[in-house]
């Protein structure tokens, strides 16, 4: 049977969410700038410990708060949102920052501790990566790099990457620690190899 992996891609306006993910898929970026306005729903494979599996990759445009496990009747309207939903049942979260930009990483910041503070109890963990984007723009840098890695890795406990959308520096790279991080937590004692299935699928976007 064939399992499908559900990933949501979080992070403020602007940060490169689907210029990431749209770099990954189709190899292309653009410099024109276009929001994200709605959830956007992507459906790659790839072939991982030799078996074919599906992705469900979202992108999400910048949201106010987590949804929280129990609706209360204020925040129902908010649930029933369809920018909201699916966030809840993915297998991993991608949370985006642009290293340029200090309050980008402050989103991210918050909407990790949101998704902790919501994690159903007795369930297993839910990786989360950080990824640190435009990294092309090295110079504008307003946190240094290992004072991120640091806080992520040792504190968060989380995994980090930096890459350049623009340039497609470290964007395969970011999907494969990924897929590694969702087979771990699934399957602790099989070793994650990952072969990318073809064009991954294009036309299935």
């Amino acid at each position: 049977m064939v399992a499908t992996f559900k990933i949501a891609v979080l992070g403020a306006q602007g940060v490169g969410k689907s210029a990431i993910v749209r770099q990954f898929l189709y190899n292309e970026f653009s410099e024109v700038c276009v929001p994200t306005t709605a959830r956007r729903v992507y459906l790659p494979a790839v072939v991982m410990n030799g078996h074919v599996h599906d992705l469900q990759i979202m992108d999400f445009p910048p949201i106010t708060a987590f949804p929280p496990g129990l609706i209360p009747l204020c925040t129902l309207q908010e649930w029933a949102d369809v920018c909201c939903r699916g966030l809840r049942s993915v297998h991993a979260y991608i949370l985006v920052y642009d290293i340029c930009c200090f309050d980008s990483f402050e989103y991210i910041k918050t909407i990790r501790q949101q998704i902790l503070e919501t994690r159903v109890i007795g369930t297993s963990e839910t990786p989360i990566i950080i990824v640190g984007n435009k990294r092309d723009l090295q110079r504008g840098r307003v946190i240094p790099r290992w004072n991120v890695s640091n806080l992520v890795k040792k504190t968060w406990k989380c995994g980090y990457i930096e890459c350049s959308a623009k340039y497609n520096w470290h964007i395969l790279l970011l999907f494969s620690e990924l897929l590694k991080s969702v087979g771990c937590a699934r399957c602790k004692h099989v070793h994650t190899t990952i072969r990318f299935q073809g064009a991954l699928r294009r036309n299935r976007c």
